[in-house]
């Protein structure tokens, strides 16, 4: 058990935590999460003996092993299943003992060695390492490549096998999925899941957490707040923790009114002097309660795109790959506005190398590609970060799309994705991953692009900017293709999946459940299915009677849908907007009227006033709700007749 007792931590001079205390039990599965910068890394840091608490304590059972991800990889001669293996510490020090007595002809000694190693697994090491990277996406003849042959990504996912492979009591991750494709989360999910230590992990995937996980620990005002369940329960709970906490404040910020109120009539009176003295200390006895609901620093949305032609791009027979080399072959494909694409397959099958060609960076080898003379294309990799002006600040990049911008127009629009104050002017190259990411997209949504084509894009972006992403990709008109690591992700933005393996290209009739389900199948060595589109969904009957749409029919009821009601919706948030407002002037007239002083004869003119004013907020409030009423009546109906359409189109 981890035992945390009245625990500081400290950065500096910034508190991280302050008196916390709580248990870790053993053979638990722990998610971390917190804002970046809150201290989780921190937490770890001082877990590893980096550096101690501030104040308190930190205990855990003498004895225990504890294992993390190593974040570089020295200089050496050794190939990738060499320098894995070479992460087992104790089987390391067994068999530099063994060498000494091997020397020394101590033939007992040897003996006993073999049987601690024999324990220790040392016969089937190599075995048990080539699973783990093959689980993480090397193939056979990259385990005996040296490690300088690998990029950082694939270096770090080396680091990843050393810690699986180690025996742990308690195994620490932070953030272990950024350098892995889907395939490999995947993988990684169901090592995890039989997993007998305790395990302690930083992520911001939600669907990962939700299946790794079994309590979270919630960094909240300097705490840690215990959460029972992975992500999905962690947010009902949160909401409801959120709810009462809001119902609490609201009271007391009441009784402050009241209680100011009566020390400002009454503490000037002799006869309520001594009332008025008492309700003064009883205001300095309250103590705030923080309403724990802290809103997203992260705000942004597309534009409707400049134009939107149609198909954005064809592809018919289409064969591309690298020199003469072909990766995928016969290809069809057709981009409209409104698809919404992710794309599967595992590590090299060739994802990335479709949006390439989509991109611009390739040219197709054979086939028919054609693009309309209106694309207009967003496109995030991990290159155009690597290719952001390292010199230049945010509020340079963005003043380079629009010179005629002004200065305040910059930076509220930077303020959406992050970037405030001093931050907009920063230089980028001290910037974290997570921080040039948000800049990439902040160009990216500024130039309206009519389609999107993300690789990962929520590499070192935390659990708020991811979702401030997701509903911006909500209400994009254009089309998307995305390539993610992150299901929760796909699966909202998403309506169709195309599997990318063997050098084809097919539509993948299931869900990221029964892609899951394939995967891990696959890597086991089961049978292939010869043809993923006849693959059951989970989300349907498999009986052969069970009625269906033909996608491209559906792709097309949905396009009209979104264009025959963003008026509705826009109006309906036009009118949320303004009743927001309303009901804020209703409140603070509301608030000045409680005034008693307000009701003495020389204030009548300012009371008159208030009055009439509070009507015609009232009035304007009403109005709002009825025009707010009426574009949510005819969402409804638009949307009875979309599903009047789709039972009509079953086939």
């Amino acid at each position: 058990m981890i035992r945390l007792q009245d625990l500081s931590l400290f950065r500096g001079i910034k508190p991280l935590l302050e008196n916390v205390s709580l248990d870790i039990f053993s053979g638990q599965k722990v998610a971390i999460i917190g804002r970046n910068g809150c201290g989780k890394s921190s937490l770890f840091a001082m877990l590893l003996g980096e550096f101690a608490p501030d104040a308190g304590s930190c205990e855990w059972p003498k004895g225990w092993q504890v294992v993390s991800v190593a974040q570089n990889i020295p200089q050496s001669d050794l190939n990738a299943l060499e320098y894995v293996v070479a992460g087992d510490a104790r089987l390391a020090h067994l068999n530099a003992r063994l060498l000494e007595a091997e020397k020394a002809q101590d033939g007992h000694l040897i003996a006993s060695l073999h049987d601690e190693l024999a324990q220790a697994g040392a016969y089937d090491i190599e075995a048990r390492a080539a699973t783990i990277l093959a689980g993480l996406g090397f193939t056979e003849d990259k385990l005996r490549e040296p490690l300088h042959a690998f990029s950082g990504g694939w270096q770090m996912r080396l680091n990843l096998a050393r810690a699986l492979l180690c025996p742990s009591d308690l195994l620490l991750l932070d953030e272990p999925t950024n350098h892995l494709d889907l395939d490999a989360v995947i993988w990684l999910e169901s090592w995890l899941q039989q997993y007998s230590g305790t395990l302690l992990l930083i992520s911001h995937d939600k669907t990962f957490i939700d299946n790794c996980a079994n309590q979270i620990l919630s960094f909240e005002n300097k705490a840690l707040m215990s959460y029972t369940g992975g992500y999905s329960a962690y947010e009902k709970q949160r909401a409801l923790r959120i709810k009462l906490a809001a119902s609490e404040y609201e009271k007391q910020q009441k009784k402050r009114e009241h209680l100011t109120s009566f020390i400002t009539r009454f503490k000037a009176k002799a006869s309520k002097a001594k009332q008025a003295q008492s309700r003064v200390k009883q205001l300095e006895k309250m103590q705030d309660i923080l309403p724990l609901h802290q809103a997203s620093g992260f705000s942004f949305e597309f534009k409707p795109p400049k134009k939107l032609p149609n198909p954005l791009i064809k592809m018919e027979e289409v064969q591309l790959g690298y020199g003469q080399t072909p990766i995928l072959n016969k290809v069809h494909l057709n981009l409209v506005p409104g698809s919404r694409i992710g794309l599967l397959g595992k590590n090299g099958a060739g994802k990335s190398t479709l949006i390439k060609l989509m991109s611009g960076a390739l040219a197709p080898l054979a086939g028919e590609y054609m693009t309309s003379a209106g694309l207009h294309i967003g496109y995030f990799a991990q290159h155009q970060v690597d290719a952001l002006d390292m010199q230049a600040s945010p509020f340079d990049h963005i003043q380079r799309l629009n010179s005629t911008m002004t200065e305040q127009a910059v930076r509220d629009y930077l303020g959406g994705f992050g970037f405030h104050g001093d931050d907009a002017l920063a230089k980028v190259a001290p910037m974290s991953g997570g921080e040039k990411a948000r800049l990439v997209l902040a160009i990216l949504v500024y130039q309206q692009p009519n389609l999107l084509l993300l690789d990962e894009p929520t590499n070192h972006l935390d659990i708020e900017m991811r979702q401030a992403l997701n509903y911006a990709l909500q209400s994009f008109e254009g089309a998307i293709v995305l390539v993610s690591h992150d299901r929760y992700l796909l699966a909202s933005v998403c309506d169709d999946y195309y599997l990318v393996d063997d050098g084809q290209v097919k539509a993948f009739a299931g869900d990221l459940d029964d892609y899951r389900k394939w995967m891990l199948a696959n890597s086991a060595g089961a049978a292939k299915p010869q043809d993923t589109q006849t693959m059951p969904s989970s989300s349907a009957s498999s009986s052969s009677t069970t009625p269906t749409i033909d996608k491209r029919v559906l792709k097309r009821l949905e396009a009209e849908f979104r264009q025959q009601t963003k008026a509705f919706r826009d109006e309906i948030k036009r009118q949320e907007t303004l009743m927001s407002s309303l009901s804020e002037q209703q409140q603070s007239i509301e608030s000045k009227m409680s005034d008693a002083s307000l009701y003495e004869a020389s204030n009548k003119a300012v009371l008159t006033e208030l009055i009439a004013k509070q009507a015609q907020v009232k009035g304007d409030l009403e109005e709002a709700e009825m025009q707010w009423l009426d574009a949510q009546e005819s969402l409804e109906q638009a949307q009875a007749q979309f599903d009047q359409q789709l039972e009509a189109a079953r086939v």
